[in-house]
């Protein structure tokens, strides 16, 4: 008979065999950890995930970003990926570590053995102790209490000393990441930068010569250093007409197969641009890995259910009203201060995606720079993005800013054509590095590259 006593704040109590106290029946409350660190590291993250989710004794809550951290005890071994999920915003802060919040009807043992189970499932073979591993499911908290049997201790008693889940550790190697850089291949006739530079209609993509312009484009800017192509068929200018999910499907959806096509494209992903959730289905069957939805999932109910299914990653934008109303006066008014305003409905499209089964290491945020926002709007929210980033509930995330080209900087600079408006640009791109943005979308790829790979310099090294 295994020594066993369950605690609940100050007091022990006669605990069963499994872990559980008597009277403890119904619904608990529970954080695993997930990671992993052979082969296809997120993939086998995301499986966990999704074995624990069809288990109709588990409900998987929430969860937390992912984080690449190397590997504690055995370290001659590769870099694990980690993430956690939260109960509360305080465990959230807490813990950066890969986990799943969840309610369960099952005891702590019981779980326990769920668990083992969707390991053996997944092929985990435990060879070396704290070794590789293409999984590893650990119980960091059940409920308030504290669990003390042979096989079985919660709170997990290594979490403290370990550094992917103290989460001021973790934002500080957060910091010293890279910029990466989204490219912008408009497929569009009336984009208000570039419209029709890269359009494939029907005739063109037959046509040997327009390809050949196409995808020497592509690889120019994967050779200029883009990690991320951005692909959209759909202009989302002020009062830019709309056109049929049809014809903006046919638009992108080619186009990502060529870049797929690619070897030289094997390492960049592929986004696209769009609010319509079967345009973001064609496309991601057609091998992209991001759905960059200026909407947040607000122009199209069917968007974040469909990005669920799809197990992609999704950028949720901050925007109000439409293309064609995003600058009214009433899109335009921040009674409370921009500030928090986008952080509060920024806030809410994070629950909702969340709430249609997006897990929450598969979300990026967007400000929402030149959209329903002032010029002084703009500029503050380039000023004071740091702030944005660390509001309550949005810490950890990470973020892209996009300001390339846009009228703003023209009324700065006084060009008036989008396309002379590089330097203005490359300020902007420097304050984004400057704030935290993870990712900076731009039309002149190379020579952000070189702005991004400078701020990195001064302030990530």
């Amino acid at each position: 008979s295994e020594v066993t006593s369950v605690s609940r704040g100050d007091v022990t109590e006669p605990a069963l065999q499994d872990g559980s106290r008597p009277e403890a029946q119904g619904m608990h409350r529970a954080y695993i950890a997930l990671g992993s660190n052979v082969g296809d590291r997120i993939a086998m993250v995301e499986r966990a995930c999704n074995e624990m989710a069809r288990l109709p004794e588990i409900n998987v809550l929430r969860t937390s970003g992912l984080w690449e951290t190397k590997a504690m005890y055995v370290e001659n071994q590769d870099n694990f990926v980690n993430g956690a999920c939260e109960v509360s915003r305080q465990v959230n802060h807490a813990i950066s570590l890969a986990v799943g919040n969840i309610e369960t009807t099952l005891s702590p043992t019981e779980l326990l053995d769920k668990l083992q189970g969707i390991e053996k499932a997944l092929g985990r073979e435990k060879t070396i102790d704290k070794g590789p591993r293409n999984i590893d499911l650990d119980i960091l908290l059940y409920n308030d209490e504290n669990i003390n049997l042979n096989r079985l201790k919660v709170p997990h008693p290594l979490m403290l000393e370990r550094e992917f889940v103290l989460r001021p550790l973790c934002d500080a190697l957060n910091a010293q990441r890279r910029t990466h850089v989204m490219s912008i291949l408009n497929l569009t006739p009336d984009s208000f930068s570039d419209g029709g530079l890269h359009l494939p209609s029907a005739s063109a993509l037959s046509s040997p010569s327009h390809v050949a312009a196409l995808k020497a484009t592509i690889l120019a800017h994967i050779a200029a250093g883009a990690t991320i192509l951005d692909v959209g068929g759909q202009s989302s200018r002020p009062n830019a007409p709309d056109v049929s999910a049809d014809e903006e499907a046919a638009r992108v959806v080619p186009v990502v197969r060529l870049i797929r096509s690619l070897p030289e494209a094997a390492g960049v992903a592929v986004s696209v641009d769009t609010y319509r959730a079967s345009v973001a289905a064609a496309a991601v069957n057609a091998g992209a890995d991001i759905v960059n939805d200026i909407s947040a999932g607000l122009l199209d109910p069917d968007m974040l259910p469909t990005v669920a299914r799809l197990g992609c990653t999704v950028c949720l934008m901050h925007m109000r009203g439409t293309p064609a109303t995003m600058t009214s006066r009433e899109n335009c008014t921040y009674p409370h201060g921009v500030i928090p305003t986008v952080a509060s409905e920024l806030l809410s499209r994070i629950a909702a995606a969340e709430a249609a089964g997006v897990r929450r290491w598969r979300i990026i945020l967007d400000p929402g720079i030149g959209f329903a926002k002032t010029q002084s709007q703009n500029l503050e929210l380039l000023r004071r993005f740091g702030e944005l980033r660390n509001s309550e509930g949005l810490r950890g995330l990470p973020w892209l800013v996009g300001t390339s080209r846009k009228g703003f900087i023209g009324r700065v600079t006084g060009e008036t054509e989008a396309r002379d408006r590089t330097w203005g640009t490359a300020v902007t791109v420097a304050a984004a590095v400057q704030g935290g943005a993870d990712v900076v979308r731009v039309h002149d790829v190379a020579e952000m590259v070189k702005v991004c790979k400078m701020g990195d310099a001064i302030w990530r090294a």
